[in-house]
């Protein structure tokens, strides 16, 4: 039965699909191994038991993959502490409160800015907004040319389609392929970082780039590699989250029109209003852990060295954890959802994501007092692993 499921599932969902299978897989198989591969876990309980627990459920994925060894050393999302402790204690330094919060105007100032070149009442928000809003502010944190943003669209759009490639190809990610996909779409970026990086350490200045070249960790430099890999994770971390919230945001608020319409009459809800959209539709669907030890999850045991996919999305949409988990609710409270994780791997840049939705839409409220999805041109949604549209066609009237 669960095979028949599976494979009714749509890599790419902006409706109800995925949904509806979750909801199965929650009641009817909690703990679910895909053919040979992956354990996938459903319910808030055991996914936030599986993001929370670092000494069972590892992060280092050349454990089953020997030929990442290379690519996870010194990346954060690849390690477990004692060596993530040192790591993420220095690159929180680039998402502290004070950091976050002096950041504030900027955004405000550029989603004005990208707002006033909007031409005509049709256009695409993504291009116009979602996306170059958060690139910009982290490229200005980073220390790289903001004009350069092509370059960083299509990267990010090519490590995006890998992830659907992985599944519709059948590749592993304990397989050869797997390595050698993530060394080809990453390879520009790192070589674009690793340029920068070496032109701070000759001329440091006044950003992230300098600073990390600069640091220390128990009293040694960062290497170029590590510092690169920083880079790279502070920048997908502070932009691709935001592309993808935004994007959300307004898909939800205009199938939802009713909450639109509170929102515009008290802008005091948009804080609790971006929580429900990070539990209702967050920007990462699932994640991924391997098994340091053997486990035991909802009755399943899974041998050590094994992958483990634990759903934020069906946590989110727990019934044993939120009343009407079908309901898109801005007034919801508590909502924990585990949109952003949970424990050490909590999302680094979660608290920028949260400034930059909230500040961007403000703005849109500001600027457009009709603002809907044009649901005569198609969408296209990012596969497997995250989730948010890639084209966003609006119709917006200004007052």
């Amino acid at each position: 039965m669960t095979e028949v499921l599976l494979e009714s599932v749509p890599l790419a969902d902006g409706g109800t699909q995925l949904f509806d299978w979750l909801a199965r897989m929650r009641d009817e198989q909690p703990v679910w191994q895909e053919g040979d591969g992956a354990y996938h876990v459903f319910r808030h309980a055991d996914v936030e038991r599986v993001v929370r627990d670092h000494t069972a459920f590892s992060n280092d994925i050349s454990r089953i993959n020997p030929e990442l060894a290379e690519i996870s050393r010194g990346n954060l999302n690849s390690v477990d502490p004692p060596e993530h402790t040192k790591l993420r204690r220095l690159v929180s330094k680039a998402f502290t409160p004070r950091t976050v919060t002096g950041l504030a105007p900027r955004v405000a100032a550029l989603a004005a800015e990208l707002l006033d070149e909007v031409d005509g009442e049709e256009f695409d928000l993504v291009d116009a907004l979602t996306f170059p809003l958060p690139v910009i502010v982290i490229s200005e944190l980073l220390g790289v040319p903001a004009s350069d943003r092509h370059l960083f669209r299509t990267w990010i759009d090519r490590l995006l389609n890998a992830q659907g490639m992985t599944a519709r190809e059948g590749i592993t990610s304990d397989s050869p392929e797997y390595a050698a996909l993530l060394e080809q779409v990453t390879r520009d970026m790192a070589d674009y970082l690793l340029q920068h990086c070496r032109e701070r350490r000759a001329r440091p200045q006044d950003d992230l780039i300098s600073r990390l070249v600069q640091a220390e960790v128990d009293g040694e430099r960062l290497s170029e590699d590590e510092v690169v890999k920083f880079a790279d994770i502070v920048f997908m971390a502070g932009s691709v989250t935001t592309t993808l919230l935004l994007g959300s945001t307004v898909l939800c608020l205009d199938e939802h029109p009713a909450a639109m319409a509170d929102l515009r009459a008290d802008r005091g809800l948009i804080p609790s209003a971006i929580e429900e959209v990070l539990r209702y539709r967050p920007p990462f669907t699932s994640a991924s852990r391997i098994t340091a030890r053997e486990v035991e999850i909802a009755g399943t045991v899974i041998p050590k060295n094994q992958q483990v996919t634990p759903w934020l999305l069906a946590a989110n949409h727990d019934g044993r954890v939120f009343a009407r988990p079908g309901e898109f609710d801005i007034r919801r409270d508590p909502n924990p959802h585990l949109a952003f994780s949970h424990g050490i791997h909590f999302c680094i840049g979660s608290s920028l994501a949260r400034m930059e939705a909230r500040i961007a839409l403000e703005a849109l409220l500001d600027r457009f007092p009709r603002l809907a999805v044009n649901r005569g041109v198609p969408i296209g949604y990012h596969e497997r692993g995250m989730w948010g549209p890639k084209n966003l066609p609006v119709v917006a009237r200004r007052g």
